[in-house]
């Protein structure tokens, strides 16, 4: 067994140490809102905070997360900034199929963490690497600037 602390508990897994974070969250500790999409690290969808930045949970093997501070989609609103982000996704109607969702709120909160008044171009390099299907990226971008307000 190995113990992970996510979303501010301690969980026990028994996940191979070699496992992917993605499938030791989804199936062994039974938080499905973080998403499979690629499983490669190029679509996002799998995006979860480590120690407050966002990386792809499909490419972190559970043992290099070990004592480390992860954060899921499920726990994200708890904090001021995750909680805005998710309002303004709500206000602007963002999500469309809502697959990529989590892990967009993920990125877009670990940027909003960092940087309280993003431009453009930083929401642009933030947000590379999550994809949509839906197309959904001006809703996203008018989304972040939202929260970024809402945050000011």
């Amino acid at each position: 067994m190995t113990t992970l602390d996510v979303n501010g508990k301690p969980l026990e897994t028994d996940a191979s140490p070699d496992t992917p974070l993605l499938w030791a969250l989804r199936d062994s500790l039974n938080l499905t809102g973080t998403k499979f999409g690629c499983g490669m690290g190029l679509c996002g969808a799998c995006t979860v905070h480590v120690d407050g930045v966002a990386i792809r949970s499909c490419q972190a093997l559970v043992s290099s997360v070990v004592g480390k501070k992860i954060t899921t989609i499920e726990n994200v609103g708890a904090d001021t900034v995750g909680k805005a982000v998710q309002d303004a996704w709500i206000a602007e109607n963002v999500a469309q199929c809502g697959y990529c969702q989590s892990g967009q709120i993920m990125s877009a909160t670990a940027l909003l963490a960092q940087n309280k008044a993003p431009t453009d171009a930083d929401i642009d390099a933030a947000m590379t690497g999550n994809i949509c299907r839906c197309a959904t990226y001006v809703r996203i971008r008018t989304a972040i600037k939202r929260a970024a307000a809402a945050l000011a």
